[in-house]
């Protein structure tokens, strides 16, 4: 496993590898949305069931648009979604029609954050697109906090690690339905 700065990490989201990176509150695993290898990868490496789906973090709301299926939102419920982002606010949204299942799980819909955590948002800006984020944990198990914990558990799995801290939430973030406004899991 490769400790990395995030600008370094182009050429392995293009191979289809999995990567560890500090977020607002813990450790993710991220990879390529694009690559269904590489989703299928982490869902494998983390023992994560593909029907509960996965999020995607960006740098800029753009980066989701290919992903997000606009025309079943309106403007006041994309507007109170800007006006939580950037930060640890991940809201659920109608996915578009022909977007892969391993991102959204047996939903019709796929939870989205655009980010305000600097690691998060130069991974999103090198790439040029929106990445795969899911707690760096087996399922079932706390997340990792440090890069001694991602090195315990994925050295054999994960291709690298980005080096950075980790944001000050205490919690994974808040996710609130873009539809109906409900939150579903409550972060700090």
């Amino acid at each position: 496993m490769q400790l990395l700065h995030p600008k370094d990490v182009t050429e392995m989201f293009k191979q289809g590898e999995v990567i560890a990176y500090p977020t607002e509150a813990v450790y993710g695993l991220g990879c390529d949305p694009d690559n269904l290898s590489a989703i299928q990868k982490l869902l494998e490496i983390k023992q994560r069931p593909w029907q509960k789906g996965v999020i995607l973090v960006a740098s800029d709301y753009k980066q989701l648009r290919p992903y997000i299926d606009e025309t079943k939102l309106t403007k006041e419920q994309l507007d109170f979604a800007f006006s939580k982002w950037p930060g640890p606010f991940t809201f659920v949204m109608p996915i578009k029609p022909g977007v892969s299942q391993l991102l959204c799980g047996e939903f019709d819909s796929i939870a989205v954050r655009v980010s305000a955590h600097p690691v998060v948002r130069t991974l999103c800006e090198t790439t040029n697109k929106a990445i795969v984020s899911s707690s760096a944990n087996l399922a079932g198990h706390e997340p990792a906090m440090t890069i001694e914990q991602i090195q315990q558990v994925f050295s054999t799995t994960v291709a690298a690690v980005i080096s950075g801290e980790l944001g000050s939430q205490r919690q994974p973030s808040t996710i609130i339905d873009a539809r109906s406004g409900k939150i579903l899991r409550k972060g700090l």
